[in-house]
């Protein structure tokens, strides 16, 4: 018997380093947030200060460097810390993800040095709260087509629109919000709370990421200065290297809540006794087990070589999307066949099975839909565009 989810021994890829970050954000997990998220879950509440937690165990911005209050870590790294963080709860790694990848990756790439200054320390602390402001009523899968206008006006601007489906607006501090100006460029703006103007009501009755707070950034005739514009960046090219880096912190995070659905079922299905003996022992339960950790191998093997690739800086756009595709189906799956081997058990919250599948419906479209990363891929084999 084998309860372990590194078959093919991949830890002996990792350096030490990585290995003692992995087992850190682990222990936190395990102390601090797995306790309370269940409870959360089922109130449709956030864990309380979770973004100050996260950010004294070091996963907010961990490739962001010293200097600006990250950890200075390798994508590797991060992927675990990301792996981690969802076998909590998708919910868990949204938070960190969209800080990390989607507030302080922006500012660090295209931010000037005092929005660097100003912003990044107190993101990495988790002192202050990043949303990312992309997604739009009519513009989901196509954010080319972005409604959201940036006005020239005197020394500043007028920001009017809004975003929907935001990961933290309720609570966010700041917002890095992707606009079009006079010249149709996509420019970044940071809006920050307590601007005229600006409003983020809260989505409400969710089946799904029911941890996490989720709303809409709106902006009315709202002012902004010039040195709110992130400078280094005015073109598409901005928010979509943010979501390559989100994709890719995804591709481990579900990682994590595979793992988290597979060892709950085998440990049952060694413990529940059906006929007189465990039905771990039945033909069908040990197909399910062994398709679930062959798929979870794969997984861990295809984001560890993207991990080496990013590390590399040779990693690119679709085969970010690629494991971002294979990995949440990958979870989603593996989620819904651990609730079937744990049969009446797996809808109630005494496990964590169904919590996950819920979470994963919305990961599997989020940031790219599945069928997108597909034409995504199929563009990227045939050279031949299938929007």
């Amino acid at each position: 018997m084998r309860i372990t989810t590194d078959y093919y021994e991949i830890d002996d890829l990792l350096s030490a380093d990585q290995l003692l970050i992995r087992q850190s954000i682990r222990d936190f997990v395990s102390k601090e947030l797995e306790p309370p998220i269940e409870d959360c879950a089922q109130a449709h509440t956030e864990i309380p200060d979770l973004m100050k937690k996260l950010g004294k165990a070091g996963a907010l911005g961990s490739f962001i460097p010293s200097a600006y209050g990250g950890a200075g870590l390798d994508q590797l790294s991060y992927g675990l810390i990301m792996q981690e963080l969802e076998m909590g709860d998708s919910a868990i790694r949204s938070a960190a993800s969209v800080q990390s990848s989607l507030v302080m990756y922006p500012i660090f790439a295209f931010g000037s040095e005092e929005q660097k200054r100003k912003f990044l320390p107190k993101l990495a602390s988790g002192e202050l709260v990043g949303s990312f402001g992309l997604t739009e009523p009519n513009h989901g899968s196509d954010p080319a087509g972005m409604e959201t206008r940036l006005t020239k006006d005197g020394k500043g601007y007028r920001l009017n629109g809004s975003k929907l489906w935001i990961t933290n607006a309720p609570t966010c501090d700041v917002a890095v919000v992707w606009a079009r100006d006079d010249s149709k460029k996509v420019r970044g703006v940071l809006v920050e709370r307590g601007m005229d103007g600006f409003s983020t009501p809260e989505t409400l009755h969710k089946w799904s990421l029911r941890a996490s707070r989720t709303g809409e950034l709106v902006f009315d005739e709202l002012y902004i200065s010039e040195e709110n514009i992130l400078p280094e960046v005015n073109s598409m090219r901005g928010p979509l290297s943010c979501l390559n880096s989100a994709r890719y912190g995804i591709s481990w995070g579900a990682i994590g809540a595979a793992i988290d659905c597979y060892q709950t079922a085998l440990s049952y299905s060694l413990e529940r006794k059906q006929f007189g003996k465990p039905i771990a022992s039945f033909q069908l339960q040990q197909k399910k087990l062994a398709e679930m950790l062959t798929e979870i191998t794969k997984a861990q093997l295809l984001s560890w070589r993207l991990g080496v690739l990013k590390n590399e800086g040779k990693a690119t756009p679709q085969q970010i999307s690629l494991a971002k595709r294979n990995n949440v189906k990958m979870a989603l799956d593996v989620a819904r066949e651990s609730r079937q081997i744990l049969g009446a058990m797996g809808v109630v919250g005494d496990y964590p099975i169904m919590r996950h599948m819920m979470n994963l419906e919305s990961v599997i479209t989020y940031e790219g839909t599945h069928d997108i990363h597909l034409l995504i891929t199929g563009q990227d084999i045939t050279g031949i565009s299938g929007f």
